[in-house]
Order: structure tokens, then sequence, then C-alpha cells
């Protein structure tokens, strides 16, 4: 069947494009927890081998939501990227291996990967799954455990692509407010429904950068219902410097640890990120395209990564660097009585009362400062990237020209 992917996230016939099959196996499954086989058809072209989406990229629905920046804009601290590129034995690494990229491997570097995953996780070799990204797995997951018959059930607000992977599927959605400390609620995402297919949990979330105990986790994996999967998104860990959920995939719970190397790895644009869950698991995940998605990985995005992952002390210095650029900003806008959310990660929401979110941004642009987007739940409240010092002097600098 031809397909094409509209900027509404439709699909529309393409001659030139040809979505595969899925595997048996899959097709199996998605019937059997009420997928109908148009839903078939539709996720086979996103995620099937041969799709579309592995040759456009993304689908619309697949966006984070980030508005493109102002040509004009000089200081771009609004879509959670690093400041800075990769650290330097992971750019030695990836520049190393390029004059033998005319191989499919010239060693070992998928495992040479997960080995260092192992190191630093304390995760079994079968638990490790690298992928470009952790977008891709991320959706996976909802594919694989949500349904017409078995919800999501995410915070509110938080990161939405889960949410928007589950609407497309026609899974119902369940979004539980945060807390009074902008933790996730995890006695009220249990009790939102009786069975539903996955529980997602972002820590530290996004948008608000805050981290949920590991305790509360623990106690919801412990108490869910049986077969349902919780998906512990952890991108902005290392930001925090907190006890992660690994020992829960290495205990061969029913999770999904994911990571990426877009955030304090500086990684963004070299796509790679991984996840942490029991063989099971990694092969449903996998099974709509034969593995091909989490096999095709790019030679110096793999050795960035390795070499990357276990320089400790170049993490923990650059945390530090992230921390006192956050300090210099909540200590400013605390002297100009702006109400910031506390935070544990490279963002902060400000809530500018009665002035909308999307009135401030447009405000920042004219002094060449772009800051996030706000969330439909907090129309008044904006995020913004920590970015480095100097990027948070001129943001102070524009924050005083535009808050009168």
């Amino acid at each position: 069947m031809s397909q094409a992917i509209s900027r509404a996230g439709r699909f529309e016939p393409n001659s030139r494009e040809t979505a595969e099959p899925l595997p048996a196996e899959a097709q199996d499954d998605l019937l059997g927890r009420g997928y109908s086989r148009r839903q078939l058809l539709r996720i086979a072209a996103v995620f099937g081998a041969g799709s579309v989406a592995a040759s456009v990229g993304r689908p619309a629905w697949a966006s984070g939501g980030v508005p493109d920046p102002a040509p004009e804009a000089k200081v771009r601290i609004g879509a959670n990227e690093c400041w800075t590129g990769p650290l330097t034995p992971g750019q030695a690494a990836a520049a190393a291996i390029i004059s033998s990229s005319n191989r499919y491997s010239p060693k070992d570097q998928r495992g040479d990967f997960i080995k260092a995953v192992m190191q630093v996780e304390g995760v079994p070799y079968d638990h490790v799954a690298p992928w470009p990204g952790s977008s891709d797995p991320l959706s996976r997951s909802v594919v694989s455990y949500c349904s017409p018959t078995k919800a999501l059930v995410t915070a509110d607000p938080t990161f939405e692509l889960a949410g928007r992977t589950a609407e497309w599927l026609g899974a119902s959605v369940k979004r539980v407010p945060l807390k009074a400390d902008y933790t996730h609620d995890v006695k009220a995402m249990l009790a939102a429904d009786p069975n539903p297919g996955l529980y997602y949990i972002c820590t530290p979330n996004n948008p608000t950068g805050t981290v949920t105990p590991l305790a509360d986790i623990e106690w919801l994996v412990a108490n869910k219902p049986a077969g349902s999967i919780v998906l512990i998104d952890e991108a902005y860990t290392h930001f925090a410097g907190v006890p992660t959920a690994s020992h829960l995939a290495a205990d061969g719970k029913d999770v999904i640890v994911m990571r990426t190397f877009s955030k304090i790895f500086g990684m963004a644009g070299m796509r790679m990120g991984y996840v942490m869950t029991r063989p099971d698991i990694i092969a449903k995940l996998m099974r709509y395209d034969g593995g091909m998605q989490s096999g095709a990985l790019p030679l110096p995005s793999l050795a960035c990564a390795t070499a990357s992952l276990t320089a400790a002390e170049l993490i923990v210095a650059r945390r530090n660097e992230m921390r006192e650029a956050r300090a210099l900003s909540l200590e400013h806008l605390k002297k100009r009585k702006v109400q910031v959310i506390r935070t544990d990660a490279n963002m902060f929401m400000i809530d500018w009362k009665t002035r909308p979110a999307k009135d401030m941004l447009l405000a920042f642009r004219t002094q060449s400062v772009e800051i996030g987007r706000s969330w439909p739940i907090w129309p008044n409240v904006s995020r913004v990237t920590v970015g480095s010092m100097a990027d948070m002097e001129a943001f102070c600098a524009a924050l005083d020209k535009v808050w009168t």
C-alpha cells in the first residue's frame, strides 16, 4: 500500500513510497489487542522495514512541539539542547572512525557500546538496545503496550510524544496532574485506569525539570496491574545527578528505562539513545521491522556515545557548569520577583502570571533571545533551557528589558 505522511500526521497516497507489511507475529499481536487492519497499515508505514518514516524523518505527530527559532535569534535556550557539542573523548572517537566508515562494521562498535552501558549501569548485555535517538523507542513502547483497549497513563504537563502517539493510534490517554511539588503523582496514576497498557514517567520531568523520587517509581512498579509496563524516561538524569532506575531493568521488572545522548552529552544532531529492559521486551519493541531501527546506527554516533558514556569526570564538570549558569539565572529572576518552579535539571519554568507565554516568547525574540514554549495546562508559563553562562547573562539582560 502506498502511503505518505501529511503535515497533520495522516497518511496520504503517494506512488513513490511503499509501506512493507508488518511481520506476521507483530500483526497477530496488534490484532489481538484490538487494532484494526487499517491501523496496522499506519503502524507499518511509520515503524516497518522500508517505512516512509525511515526515509523522510519523524511524522508530524512525533514533533515535540518545539517552534523553529527566529532566524535572528543569537541566544537559543528554547529546545533543551546542550549549549555545547560532544565531550572531547567522544569527538575524538567519532573523528577516528570516519576514515573506516566505508565498512559496515570495521569492528563491533555496537557491542562496545553495550559493554560501556553494562559498565556504567550494571545491567546485563542482553538488557540493552541502542537506538537512533529516544523518540523512536518511546513511540514503539506505546505501540507495543497500548491499544484501543489499553490506555496510556501519563503526567500533565510532561513530554507529549507518548500521548501524541497514543492518540494517533486511537488509544485512550489518561493525563494526571503533577503533585504540588511538581513530581509525578504515582498513586493518582495508578488510580487513573484499572488496567492500562503503559505508564509514562519522565524524570527529571520535561518541562518542569523536577525529579520524581525513585521510591515513588519503585512503588508504582510494585503495585501496578500485571502486564502493564512502566516506561521511565531519564533523558535529563545526568543533569540531576540522582539515583536512577536502571536497577529495575537489571532485576527484570516490567519496566523500560530510556536514555538519550541529546542532552548533557551534546549529541542531539547525532541521534543516539538506548533502552534498558528485559530481552523479551526488547524483542517486542523490535518486532515491527526485524530490528532494523535498533541495528542501523551510524558508526561515528556509536563511537562518540561509547567514549562519552564512561567520561564520568567530564559529565560531572558539565553538570556543574550548567548549575552555575542556572543559579545565576534563578537569582536574577528572584531579584526581579519573577516566580520560577523549582528544578533539578537544565530547564526551568517561569510563571508570567497574567501575561501569556506566547507573548513573552515574542518579547524575548525582540532581544534576539529564543526562550521555550508553554504547555496547554499552563498557558502563562514558559520553559527556559539553561545554556552557557554567556547565554544566561544575555537572558537576564533581555528579561530586564521585556519584564516591566
